[in-house]
């Protein structure tokens, strides 16, 4: 399916592939030669073969050729809740990986390029600045009729 553009017909169709994604990227739990869990230094197992989820990761599982294929074909109204709702559980992986050292800063900006995510205190500083300029001009004519 590599490299072609993908054609589902209904929406458990894309629904069966988006969770065999999801599986694949948990990986699995690493087992010593007892067929018994390997544990890190905290006591919980260890994953191998996994990786995290991502947009462009869904959309190559799917079969899709890039990420904004996946974005346009989420346009389509049979499978716009599907792929909403797989991208919402990348969201939502991504920004719990903000709680760790890590993680943090590829969290951030892939919450900002991916889900238009943005530090409320920019928009804030941006909008007073627009803001004071109509005023100063206003306080500029009334000082020059004062005067």
């Amino acid at each position: 399916m590599a490299g072609m553009t993908p054609k589902y017909k209904t929406a458990s169709e894309i629904e069966e592939k988006i969770e065999d994604y999801f599986k694949n990227c948990e990986g699995e739990i690493l087992k010593d030669a007892d067929g018994n869990p390997v544990l890190n230094k905290y006591g919980i197992p260890v994953i191998v073969n996994g990786e995290p989820p991502t947009v462009t990761g869904l959309a190559l599982a799917l079969g899709f050729n890039t990420r904004k294929s996946l974005i346009d074909y989420q346009g389509k109204e049979a499978f716009v809740y599907a792929i909403t709702r797989a991208k919402a559980r990348i969201e939502k992986y991504t920004e719990q990986r903000l709680f760790d050292r890590e993680g943090q800063r590829g969290a951030e900006f892939s919450l900002r390029c991916n889900f238009k995510w943005q530090d409320e205190r920019k928009t804030v500083i941006a909008t007073e600045v627009e803001d004071i300029a109509p005023l100063a001009a206003l306080l500029k004519g009334a000082a020059e009729n004062a005067g």
